[in-house]
């Protein structure tokens, strides 16, 4: 079994960067790093096969 606690270091280290930014590039770096991150987020989870997403067809009836 894996017990590496692989999304406890992946969260220390976005935390750890966001608060990085938020220090030495204001509010405007900190929100484009989160947004960024979270879309990044979002797209390694489609690519890891984590999320379907749905058909762009109508569904007919």
């Amino acid at each position: 079994m894996n017990q590496f606690p692989v999304w406890s270091v992946i969260g220390l280290a976005f935390g750890t960067v966001l608060g990085i930014v938020g220090a030495f590039g204001g509010l405007n770096a900190f929100l484009i790093v989160l947004v960024l991150g979270v879309v990044g987020f979002f797209v390694g989870l489609v690519l890891e096969g984590g999320v379907q997403m749905p058909t762009l067809r109508a569904r007919r009836q």
